[in-house]
């Protein structure tokens, strides 16, 4: 029995084995087709930018203009796949529109910058409100007034490797100083700038933070120079932030107190378009070149702060500093004889006044006193 069953054993072994082999062949099939697919539509989504990448990809490949500027077309692959644009699916033909297939249409620019000008109106598609802002800006005004070198989308951001900006925070000052160089040269060595690029802290100002991104203003205004301590009170006057480095967050309203700062705050309030040479922020600090208190070159060093109140006050003493606090609090290590000053004055004059409280009560008893009597004689 045994024997005549072996044979169909062994052919159930052998369909099994069969059967089990076509599975995982089928599977294979099945899974490598989804793989080829996946890869079909990925090669499909990027089609456009793989055709121009057949020529662009050249180191060699170059055009001259009429001007006879040499330009080269040659389109790193690495680049391109590290910026936001291709590896969101934005391809060449969203920004080059005229460019449908090769071989290309005529170039009617006559220089490089006329054909960075013409393109950078593209970015305005997806980035409309950026670029409306940026239409207000004094570097669009100074393009309007025949300065053609003056920055544009990609002079900032790049072309075809546009990546985050700020990504490290240090890129933006850095890009800054494509245009900005003495000034850049200033802050980095400022205590804001030092910390930024030294230590790459994140909590100090980088250009954008004062003078904005696309909206970019004058300077040089009167509506900035009025403004310019609100700005420094961003951060200046941020409890947490000031407590972090050990600084007080005080100062914008001890300055709002001062003359200085009262006399400014009639002009913002009446005259906002009238220059005031009452001391802001940057007349004492710095602009970009601020630096610490304790730092030997700085304005408001103790040693040079009395040369630094004679720019306005040519006639200043001495003793100047010693009587001024700024928008510092009176302490007595700094200002020991206002301090005590104010400790008698803070003493004295409430017991003035309780003294004279208590006299006049007194005053008001004893007449009382004296009409009562009268009437009772």
């Amino acid at each position: 029995m045994f024997n005549r069953l072996l044979p169909n054993l062994r052919c159930i072994r052998a369909f099994g084995l069969i059967g089990s082999g076509l599975f995982v062949i089928a599977i294979t099939i099945f899974i490598l087709t989804q793989q080829t697919s996946r890869v079909s539509a990925d090669y499909t989504f990027q089609e456009t930018e793989a055709y121009c990448l057949g020529c662009h990809s050249n180191p060699d490949l170059k055009m001259t203009l009429p001007n006879g500027e040499e330009i080269s077309l040659f389109i790193s692959t690495d680049m391109l796949a590290e910026s936001v644009h291709s590896p969101a699916g934005i391809e060449c033909e969203a920004c080059h529109t005229e460019i449908k297939t090769y071989p290309h249409p005529e170039i009617e620019f006559q220089t490089r910058r006329e054909m960075s000008r013409s393109y950078y109106l593209a970015c305005q598609k997806c980035h409309s409100a950026n670029y409306k802002n940026a239409q207000d800006s004094m570097h669009a005004r100074a393009a309007e007034a025949g300065n053609l070198d003056a920055p544009i989308c990609t002079d900032c951001h790049g072309a075809h490797d546009v990546t985050i900006p700020d990504k490290p925070r240090s890129h933006v000052s850095s890009t800054c100083s494509t245009c900005h160089q003495e000034i850049y040269n200033e802050y980095k060595v400022s205590i804001h700038g030092g910390a930024l690029i030294q230590e790459d802290n994140p909590d100090v100002p980088v250009c954008t933070d004062c003078h904005g991104v696309h909206n970019i203003q004058d300077p040089r205004t009167a509506q900035f120079r009025i403004s310019s301590p609100d700005l420094c009170a961003s951060c200046h006057a941020n409890q947490e932030l000031m407590a972090k480095y050990g600084l007080t967050a005080d100062v914008y309203n001890l300055y709002n107190l001062s003359w200085h700062g009262v006399d400014l705050s009639v002009y913002k309030a009446r005259w906002p378009n009238t220059w005031h040479y009452s001391a802001v922020c940057t007349d004492c600090h710095g602009v970009h070149d601020i630096l610490s208190t304790q730092d030997p070159n700085s304005s408001v060093n103790p040693d040079n702060l009395l040369a630094t109140c004679q720019k306005c006050h040519p006639d200043a003493g001495p003793n100047w500093t010693g009587a001024w606090v700024g928008h510092n609090r009176i302490d007595p290590q700094r200002t020991p004889f206002l301090y005590y000053t104010e400790v008698f004055y803070s003493s004295f004059s409430p017991f003035v006044l309780w003294m004279s409280l208590i006299y006049v009560i007194l005053q008001i008893f004893h007449a009382i006193v004296g009409r009562i009597r009268r009437s009772l004689q």
